[in-house]
């Protein structure tokens, strides 16, 4: 049986170290194709530039294709869920930005500037919950909590239902991307419609009685007027539309705070002069960004025969655009392997996309992410990774973070 898992072994390894993948590709004549991604690989920093503004050939379409099918049975459970329309990251043209225009006002930067002091208020509870133990893992204790309820704020979630939702988006993700028994894709697949449908009574309630939210923006995107309630039709696209920005609001920021303290405590010199420098926090927020990038990347889709990098590529040929591989290119980033928070012009980097589907919500994760560091810094400078507690990365290109992150400090 062992070798029907090899190619699996081979994914995952690939997956939680991707680097030395990289530095090969780069090295190489033209483009590589990676069979264990069934993709060619961009992995230089103009290449991935390319790409990502050459929209009408590079479509965006299977930008998450899952790398698993879910069995009958999984797939069954779902369909009594809701979502599964056109989500603004799978979407090119006019549809792309039709779907992205209500995102943009939500997450301006005068709603994410709003939202600035909950996120700060919700940093320093979560901070007070662990400070005086001397212990804490923190992606349990404080990464994965703090993005969800930010988000949540802003989408207009009650409280409550933030850690169903956020349970819901994980849930998600290793239905799509991790091969799992089929009872626990049927339990996986229960949890994500159990959140489809805490989204879709949020949806219907905005439909009646709008607020001041994110989710009055998704539904009033969406719905047609002059109905007494949201037909269906547009309850499942509202679902979708909110399930897609749950996910990347949560996922992704969670993987930058993992991966980013991870980096600091790792090289203990940049993390005690990140203490004794405050004003170092924005630039090492867009190192840590670029050095060990969240989203390592997303697939695209040729949609006619086109060249890159000197590879001829046929119309349909799949490619995996590693902005994770872009971050580390010597041409782009001088001594690219090095973390180095006081690197000259660190944000140049491609950790949040580029061109027109540059991430909207890029603000608001770097906003998050400088708050855990005034706070970590400030109030557990002593802070060290836990011997005996080697850190595991997560086998995604998605959300790239620690499994677990085991910390240690001198207990108050």
């Amino acid at each position: 049986m062992a070798h029907e898992h090899e190619p699996q072994g081979r994914l995952d390894e690939l997956m939680r170290e991707p680097y030395p993948l990289y530095a090969r590709a780069q090295a190489a004549e033209g483009l590589v194709h990676v069979p264990e991604l069934a993709a060619w690989l961009v992995a230089r920093d103009a290449d991935v530039r390319e790409v990502l503004l050459r929209t009408e050939e590079f479509s965006s379409v299977n930008a998450l294709r899952p790398d698993v099918m879910p069995s009958p049975a999984a797939l069954a459970v779902l369909g009594g869920g809701f979502g599964g329309g056109p989500v603004v990251v799978v979407s090119d043209g006019e549809r792309h930005q039709r779907l992205r225009a209500p995102l943009l006002r939500a997450l301006s930067p005068a709603r994410v500037a709003a939202a600035v002091p909950y996120a700060r208020e919700r940093a320093a509870a979560l901070v007070d919950a662990f400070a005086k133990d001397g212990r804490a893992e923190l992606m349990a204790a404080y990464a994965m909590r703090l993005p969800g309820e930010v988000i949540g704020r802003i989408v207009g979630l009650d409280p409550a239902d933030v850690p169903l939702v956020v349970h819901g988006g994980y849930r998600a993700e290793e239905l799509l991307f991790r091969p799992l028994p089929e009872d626990e894709q049927i339990a996986a697949a229960e949890d994500v419609v159990a959140m489809q449908h805490i989204l879709d009574a949020c949806a219907r309630d905005r439909y009646s009685q709008p607020r001041e939210d994110l989710a009055t923006e998704i539904v009033a995107s969406v719905a047609e007027p002059g109905h007494t309630e949201l037909p269906l039709e547009q309850r499942h696209e509202a679902v979708a539309h909110l399930q897609n920005l749950l996910i990347a609001g949560h996922l992704t920021t969670t993987a930058l705070i993992g991966t980013t303290v991870l980096h600091l405590l790792s090289h203990r010199d940049q993390w005690e002069l990140l203490c004794a420098r405050p004003d170092l926090i924005p630039a090492a927020v867009e190192e840590a960004a670029r050095y060990d990038t969240a989203l390592q990347g997303f697939r695209r889709v040729t949609t006619c025969p086109v060249t890159l990098a000197g590879t001829e590529l046929p119309a349909g040929a799949e490619l995996f655009v590693a902005f994770g591989a872009a971050n580390r290119d010597a041409s782009r980033h001088p001594r690219p392997d090095t973390f180095d928070i006081t690197r000259d012009a660190p944000a140049r980097h491609l950790a949040f996309g580029f061109g027109a589907h540059a991430c909207v919500g890029a603000q608001l994760a770097r906003e998050q992410l400088r708050i855990t560091l005034e706070e970590l810094t400030r109030r557990l400078p002593d802070l060290r990774l836990a011997e005996g507690r080697p850190v595991t990365m997560r086998p995604t290109m998605i959300h790239r973070s620690p499994e677990e992150l085991h910390l240690t400090w001198a207990a108050s």
